[in-house]
This record gives C-alpha cells, sequence and structure tokens, in this order.
C-alpha cells in the first residue's frame, strides 16, 4: 500500500466531488427541484408533482447506495447517519427547527445555494446566518446546549443503526443480502409512487428525481470507494480522504457551509484544507450560476421589506442549528441519510416534514391576521 500517492488520490475524490456538486447545482436550479417547495405545492394547491421527484430521488439514492454496498464496494456502516447510537430526541428536534426554518428562509441549505448562485442577495445572507449558527452548534455555545440537553437522550443498539445491520443481527441473516433487497424494495416501492401519475413524467420531473438520486449516490461511491484507504502508507490505519467526520461522506449542506466559512476566514492557516464537504458547497454554486447563466434566469433579488428580512434571518439560523442537532438537511439527512436505511435519518426526515408543515400553517395565520 506504500506506492498510493494519496495527495493525487486525494485531489482526485476533491475535483470528482466538485463535478458532481456543479451537476447537482445544475439541475436543481433547471428543474426547481425544491423539498419546501414540494410541501408548498402540496398544502397550496394540491401539487403533488416536485413531490414525487423528491420521492424519485430518495428512491434512486436508495437503490444506488444498497447496490453499491451489497457488492462490497461501501460500507454504509461506516457514516454519521448509521452510528450505534439512536440520537432519536436531537433528530426530532432538529429536524423540526431545520423545517421550520427553511419555510422561513424560502429553501433549505441546498436551495440557498443554488439561488446565490442564480443571484438572490436574500439567500446570500441566509448562507451566511446558517453557516454562523451551524458552527455554533458544532463546536460554540449552541454545541454545549445540545451536548448537555438533547443529544443525552438516545437508544443504543447492539449494531449500527441502518436497517440491514439491525435486522441482520435479530435474524442471522446476511447483511450484505438485506441491504440488496431492502434497499431495492423500499426504494422501488417509492419510485413505483412517484412514477404512478403519467403527468409526472415530464422531463425535468424525471431529471430532477433521477438526477439528484444518482448524483447521491454518486458521492457515496466517490467518498466510500474511489477515497477509501485501507492501510494508510503514513499511519497504517484505514481512512476516507478529504472528510470533515473522518468516515464516508455523501451531500449534506449545513456543517458543509460552517466549515466553507471557517476555511475561507482562515485561509492562511495551513492546518485548514479543503474537504469533500466544503468543496460541494462551491460546486453546488457555480453549478447554478452555470445554468443561470446560459438560461438567462440570473438576475438580483432584495429583500422586500424589514419583516423578510427578519424571517430570512431568523430562518437562517434556524436552519444551522437544526442542521447540525439532526445531523443533517433535507439532503444529509431526507436523501444522503435516508438512502443508508438509518433508523435516525427517518426521523429526522419525520421532523422536518412536520416543521415545515406548521411553518406554513404559521404565515398563514401572519397573513390573516394582516388582513
Amino acid at each position: 500500500m506504500t506506492d498510493i500517492n494519496v495527495s493525487a488520490l486525494t485531489q482526485t475524490v476533491l475535483w470528482s466531488t466538485f463535478g458532481l456538486a456543479f451537476v447537482f447545482g445544475a439541475i436543481l436550479q433547471r428543474t426547481h427541484f425544491c423539498t419546501m417547495g414540494a410541501i408548498s405545492d402540496i398544502i397550496n394547491m394540491g401539487d403533488w408533482n416536485r413531490m414525487r421527484m423528491w420521492a424519485l430521488a430518495i428512491g434512486t439514492a436508495m437503490v444506488g447506495t444498497g447496490v453499491m454496498a451489497s457488492l462490497g464496494l461501501i460500507d454504509t456502516g461506516r457514516t454519521i447517519y448509521t452510528a450505534n447510537r439512536v440520537l432519536w430526541l436531537s433528530s426530532l428536534v432538529g429536524g423540526f427547527m431545520f423545517g421550520f426554518g427553511m419555510v422561513l428562509a424560502s429553501g433549505c441549505g441546498s436551495k440557498t445555494l443554488v439561488r446565490v448562485g442564480a443571484g438572490n442577495l436574500k439567500s446570500l445572507v441566509v448562507l451566511l446566518f446558517l453557516g454562523f449558527s451551524a458552527y455554533m452548534t458544532l463546536r460554540g455555545i449552541f454545541g454545549v446546549v445540545r451536548v448537555s440537553t438533547v443529544d443525552t437522550v438516545a437508544v443504543d443498539l447492539a449494531t449500527t443503526q441502518d436497517l440491514p445491520a439491525v435486522l441482520a443481527n435479530t435474524t442471522g441473516m446476511a447483511k450484505a443480502s438485506l441491504q440488496l433487497w431492502l434497499s431495492v424494495l423500499v426504494g422501488g416501492v417509492i419510485i413505483a409512487w412517484a412514477l404512478l401519475r403519467r403527468e409526472f413524467w415530464t422531463f425535468d420531473n424525471l431529471l430532477g428525481g433521477l438526477g439528484v438520486g444518482a448524483v447521491i449516490a454518486g458521492m457515496w461511491y466517490v467518498s466510500g470507494h474511489l477515497g477509501f484507504i485501507a492501510e494508510h502508507p503514513e499511519t497504517l490505519e484505514e481512512v476516507y480522504l478529504a472528510t470533515n467526520s473522518g468516515r464516508m461522506e455523501s451531500f449534506s449542506f449545513v456543517s458543509p457551509v460552517a466549515y466553507a466559512m471557517d476555511w475561507l476566514m482562515l485561509f492562511s492557516d495551513t492546518s485548514k484544507v479543503l474537504t469533500v464537504g466544503i468543496v460541494s458547497v462551491f460546486g453546488m454554486i457555480a453549478g447554478s450560476a452555470a445554468w443561470a447563466l446560459v438560461s438567462r434566469t440570473f438576475r438580483w433579488e432584495g429583500f422586500a421589506n424589514a419583516e423578510d428580512t427578519a424571517n430570512h434571518i431568523v430562518g437562517g439560523i434556524l436552519m444551522g442549528i437544526g442542521g447540525v442537532t439532526a445531523l443533517g438537511c433535507t439532503v444529509g439527512q431526507g436523501l444522503s441519510g435516508v438512502s443508508t436505511l438509518a433508523i435516525g435519518s427517518f426521523i429526522a426526515l419525520a421532523g422536518i416534514i412536520v416543521g415545515a408543515v406548521l411553518a406554513f400553517r404559521y404565515q398563514l395565520w401572519r397573513m390573516e391576521r394582516m388582513v
């Protein structure tokens, strides 16, 4: 293993991540893929098409991840989502905060990056407050509160919390087989539901669902297979190259925003190096900007009034705190985490949806009071 060029392989991982994130940003900009928008369409118009797009992405990512794991290309037990400690209260509370915040901020973390790339100055403000509050929740005062409160409530399992591992430990069946069949079964059912209505079958809807799901699975391959070294030539330990967590990572857009801000502010500190999370933030913005310029949809947009400003600032703060507390956002937990079949990811996803629905109810109540 001493003949491995770690530096060159790290660069390959980072450039591959940037490329996938670039494609991700361009797809989101073109197709209007948006979790908050999907929930809004259902509540306000009874339109399920964007929710079907999101479901198609989940199912695609789940099948792709499960197949790779069953073949031994990646190990889904080596992620932050699948630890043996199920932080169910953190997932629920953090997910709720994130869901409520993304409605106030007019979009989740990924949508914020996409809008920044398309010239939305409101989203730039959201991005700054999201990153700042996320870092405070990772290592600052909010982090102390998080660790001493919601993180203390958990369920410790005898194995990792992904469903294939839990069932393998219970039934004695092979985890690889369970990984394949559960992923194909659950993911297949979700895909079938998404494709059930013929009116959903437009190019953009299929591109958004299949494209986003493939990008999530692709990032698992880049980080978990391409970037995995079983025996580092210097430390003789196994390592996942260029990850902040030291584990296999796919896309998520809360903590990476905080790390990107930290890297930019302390650039001259040689200990601050690029990671897949940081590079993914830049790639998302670049991909969105490229498509916005090509399609001539790039335009500057600012706040309407003081209340609009306050809502977006509060929304950004809630997303930063909630995203770190829940270990992910609508992409981090709702796509990457769920694709591993992690129990905590499903809890976080439920919290995000409930938080978003209540936020929409709150906005409706505010509008009725103003009439």
